[in-house]
């Protein structure tokens, strides 16, 4: 009988050739012309699935993109039920011309493989079902009971994961939540994360006239909508960063002396961080650490803003519509809704003269989650990973959002362990995103070892 370690190792080309096949589907969930594309994502993982032996893996509907659910649950009723979780749609993979190399058409290249989705998060969800083939190649069982939920909306705010969940409560019941969305601290340094931000979004459309005006005729006698839309942007913040919306950090909790004091023993290099990103300075809300501010304050980001003439040259237009995309990070106690009511009164109470302000909220909300330190599943991960890299896990905090995680809490009434490999300078979202390989192979013992630790 082959020891998983070994099939793993042998096993490996053939891994890095299917995580290619993966990539090469471009599951684009906010593109309804990729549709199909993440079915066909899908129709990828559950036939996977059932390659390795979870004959009952199957593609199911919601009102948007699918999910994929399999389980494997011969492991007895004494045993404890782990849930494996992970998305299969990726981001746009727009600027294509900054590409080194077409998104879709995976590289594999300097122990690494470059395309979109590569680390965020089709290397990273690939992971756990490898580990397990691998565990079933071996022992032909494995040491406790498995069941897989893959969603294919994560990027657009997993909008209907909410309903599946609540309708699918007794399928998806499990004794730990473990989530292969995620990455480590660094290549030689593990960690557990053990909370996220939330999210909130919408849209902001300011007009003035029924159609663009000739500015010299009519410049001067109204209001032009790209300035109203200006001023009231910057009466959102104040030259120091700081959110000026009546409320917005009312519910916020502040850290605790202790944790402040790890977040400052962490190994973070502000000049590093500084030059990493091509920027002068650090810039935020006086008062915190960068560090403070990027895991435990809430912020309020223009995404996009647009209006006018875009073309080249000059052309004299005094502009009827000027518009712009707002999200929101949200740290634990603050709640989406109650935040975008807060910036829609504030734009209504701060509406420039001579024009109509529109507020319309974005889909894909998320609550902030945040696990108990000490949790039992980051206990065991926490294990897992001394034995993976030789060190301890830093105890951290992630900035970004993941939408199933407090959805998966409140319904299910179990706090998710993040366990996943990417590391933050993979370009996960940007052109040339890529994966470690080194990454992809330990994060395939990492589950086999997680799951044995798990069944003791």
């Amino acid at each position: 009988m082959m020891a998983w370690s070994t099939y793993i190792e042998q096993n490996q080309n053939r891994f890095i050739d299917e995580l290619k096949t993966f990539i090469s589907i471009p599951s684009v969930s906010a593109s309804d012309e990729h549709f199909q594309d993440v079915v066909k994502a899908g129709e990828w993982v559950s036939s996977k699935l059932q390659s390795i032996g979870i004959s009952n893996a199957r593609l199911m509907k919601t009102d948007t993109h699918p999910v994929v659910y399999g389980d494997w649950l011969h492991a007895g009723d004494d045993k404890p039920t782990v849930l494996i979780y992970g998305h299969f749609d990726v981001q746009p993979a727009d600027p294509y011309e900054l590409w080194d190399n077409p998104p879709f058409e995976p590289l594999v290249k300097d122990g690494k493989i470059f395309g979109r989705g590569a680390s965020d998060d089709k290397g990273n969800m690939l992971a756990p079902i490898l580990a397990i083939e691998a565990l079933l190649s071996s022992d032909k069982k494995l040491p406790v009971n498995v069941k897989f939920f893959y969603e294919g909306q994560e990027e657009i705010g997993s909008p209907t994961i909410g309903p599946f969940i609540k309708e699918n409560i007794e399928l998806l019941k499990a004794d730990m939540i473990f989530s292969s969305d995620g990455g480590q601290w660094s290549e030689d340094q593990p960690s557990l994360v053990y909370a996220l931000r939330g999210l909130v979004g919408c849209e902001i459309t300011v007009t003035g006239a029924s159609g663009d005006q000739h500015s010299g005729t009519h410049g001067g006698g109204i209001a032009n909508p790209i300035h109203a839309l200006s001023h009231l942007l910057a009466s959102m913040k104040d030259l120091d960063g700081r959110i000026t919306i009546r409320g917005f950090y009312d519910d916020v909790i502040e850290l605790s002396d202790e944790e402040k004091e790890m977040f400052a023993g962490l190994p973070f290099d502000e000049k590093d961080y500084v030059e990493k990103l091509g920027v002068p300075e650090t810039f935020g809300e006086i008062g915190y650490t960068v560090q403070e501010r990027l895991w435990a304050r809430p912020t309020l980001e223009l995404n996009g803003i647009w209006g006018g003439y875009q073309g080249g040259g000059s052309k004299t237009v005094l502009p009827s519509q000027a518009h712009a995309k707002i999200t929101c990070r949200l740290v634990a106690n603050q709640k989406p809704e109650r935040i975008y009511d807060l910036i829609k009164l504030h734009v209504e109470n701060n509406r420039p003269p001579g024009v109509n302000v529109e507020v319309k909220k974005l889909a894909g909300d998320a609550d902030p989650f945040l696990v108990p330190r000490g949790h039992n599943s980051s206990q065991i991960a926490g294990r897992v990973l001394h034995d993976l890299y030789g060190k301890e896990p830093l105890e951290t905090r992630v900035g970004g959002s993941i939408p199933v995680m407090s959805t998966l809490l409140s319904e299910l009434g179990i706090h998710a362990t993040m366990f996943a490999f990417g590391l933050d300078d993979e370009k996960i979202h940007a052109p040339n995103e890529f994966f470690r390989l080194s990454s992809f192979k330990k994060s395939q013992v990492g589950y086999c070892k997680l799951l044995e630790e798990f069944g003791k």
